[in-house]
């Protein structure tokens, strides 16, 4: 790998620990102390919270594909190959995601539910969610691994494997403990998953 791949790829992994703990310390907060509505009520608190995940989260994914871009042609395939695993991940991997996020609606993907308490949100209908816990993270990742091939960057599909790891690791320890709790005080109503991942991861 180039001093670029280095750089890049460096990059993209304080991108990734941005993204996971950057957001996830923010969300523990707002569940414990409310750090965001305490002071601004909740939905300005809301849209600053927004504001500052989405920032981070487009440049988690910006970063990883300027990754598989400086490190193409590193993953010495076939291009028919490549091509060929990779444009069925993109598609599975994006149409799960937009599938998931249209059936939790915006709000729900930015962890609305963390400064709206109470907010018990089930997708209606539940789309992805009928056959999988956790499409955003799982299957929704899969456009990851896709771009990487399409691109033949072996640095890349090491940082898709990672960058999964590190959303997962995201989920059981910021949201999950989350969703139990508010299912714990709310109705029996079944809550959804993961809430926001954003392409490409």
């Amino acid at each position: 790998m180039t001093g670029w791949g280095v750089a890049a790829f460096g990059y993209h992994l304080a991108s990734r620990l941005a993204y996971v703990v950057g957001v996830g310390l923010a969300l523990i907060r707002q569940d414990r102390d409310q750090l965001f509505t305490r002071r601004d009520g909740v939905e300005a608190g809301f849209r600053r919270f927004r504001r500052m995940a989405s920032t981070v989260m487009n440049n988690d994914g910006v970063s990883f594909v300027v990754l598989c871009l400086v490190t193409r042609q590193t993953l010495h395939l076939p291009p028919a190959f490549l091509l060929g695993a990779g444009v069925p991940l993109i598609l599975l991997g994006v149409s799960t995601k937009l599938w998931a996020a249209a059936r939790l609606g915006y709000a729900a993907y930015y962890w609305r539910n963390f400064f709206a308490r109470g907010e018990l949100v089930a997708p209606d209908p539940p789309g992805p969610y009928r056959y999988f816990k956790n499409p955003m993270y799982t299957v929704g990742n899969l456009h990851m691994y896709g771009v990487a091939l399409v691109l033949g960057s072996l640095p890349g599909l090491i940082a898709a494997a990672l960058d999964q790891a590190a959303i997962m690791t995201f989920y059981r320890l910021v949201e999950k403990p989350h969703f139990d709790a508010l299912a714990r005080r709310g109705p029996a109503q079944p809550t959804a998953g993961p809430a926001g991942d954003s392409a490409p991861g």
